[in-house]
């Protein structure tokens, strides 16, 4: 491939997702969208995350771990406890991280 048809592809690229976000958001200020749709978007953040980090934390090696000896799912278990309790996000980043990394380099 020359470098001539790897720019075609990369302006090609360019162009296709840049047009096809700017024509969807310069929409988005005509589209009024239902109050319960509003309301129900504002869980989608911790829908994608938990959908993310769940089979990171229960299947590390691949398989089930549901034991003190998984480190990921001690971390996720101390982060979810200090973010109930305190409900600060950074504190419980923190929190979440120390616990594994004590769990993993120091047990």
């Amino acid at each position: 491939m020359s470098v001539l048809q790897s720019l075609v592809i990369i302006l090609g690229m360019f162009v296709v997702t840049f047009g096809i976000r700017f024509v969807l958001l310069a929409r988005a200020h005509k589209v009024t969208m239902p109050s319960y749709v509003e309301q129900a978007l504002k869980y989608v953040p911790v829908a994608v995350l938990t959908a993310i980090i769940t089979p990171m934390v229960l299947m590390p090696s691949g398989e089930m771990s549901l034991s003190l000896d998984n480190p990921w799912l001690l971390g996720a278990l101390a982060a979810f406890a200090v973010g109930i309790y305190r409900q600060q996000q950074l504190l419980t980043i923190v929190v979440g991280v120390l616990v594994f990394f004590v769990a993993r380099y120091a047990l």
